[in-house]
């Protein structure tokens, strides 16, 4: 089963606005998978089909990229992806913990989906936010120095309808098809909303300051 005409139509509008931007039509081919992905809630069989189409690419070549990186996913997604981090640091910041605990609370385990469609719950290795340990996201928004108790208070104000804010980023938390289609390069406003950097992530660049330390110039890189 096919897209309908006009689901068709206005995917391959977006999808031919980012392709223009690469040099090689192939090369879209990550923001394409998202670009469906946003469609579906998940890469399906039509999204890989309309994918190898407009690249100019075999299926078999889309499903290898597909497959490969856990950002797409290969049945329906819920509403919000859910991730924990369980990596070292968070890991032993509670992060194990918070995971445990989140799983009961929700009744489902990894890349699990609610039966609501609220929620898919997912470990990560990491977030990249080790300064905020242990932290959640919530479809790639971040949720700081979680609990046990606020991890669940979270999903269940996720469930039912309730507004939450991520830490930093954007006030709005947007649903996972919305996250999927800013990933494709369409953005939706609002990459400036909200804090960014603050707090322990600052306390290096302070102490430097403080300092008057610099980083080391490239060599070469000196003006002549």
């Amino acid at each position: 089963m096919s897209y309908a005409p006009e689901v068709r139509e206005r995917l391959e509008t977006d999808a031919k606005e980012i392709i223009g931007r690469y040099p090689r039509p192939r090369s879209a081919l990550l923001p394409l998978l998202h670009l469906v992905q946003s469609e579906d809630g998940y890469v399906s069989d039509d999204g890989q089909e309309f994918c190898a189409e407009m690249l100019g690419l075999s299926k078999a070549e889309v499903v290898g990229v597909a497959t490969f990186y856990t950002m797409y996913k290969r049945k329906p997604a819920g509403e919000y992806n859910v991730g924990v981090c369980i990596n070292t640091l968070c890991a032993v910041m509670g992060g194990d913990q918070i995971w445990e605990e989140l799983s009961e609370h929700v009744g489902v385990g990894h890349d699990e989906t609610t039966a609501d469609g609220k929620i898919t719950l997912e470990r990560l290795e990491c977030n990249a936010a080790c300064d905020f340990a242990p932290v959640m996201m919530v479809n790639w928004e971040f949720f700081d120095n979680q609990t046990p108790e606020s991890a669940k208070q979270l999903v269940d104000d996720l469930r039912a309808g309730t507004e939450v804010s991520p830490t930093r980023g954007p006030r709005r938390l947007c649903t996972f098809k919305e996250a999927s289609r800013v990933l494709a390069g369409l953005p939706d406003g609002q990459a400036g909303d909200g804090p960014s950097a603050a707090g322990p992530s600052l306390e290096g660049l302070k102490v430097a300051k403080a300092n008057g330390w610099e980083a080391p110039k490239a060599e070469g890189s000196e003006q002549k």
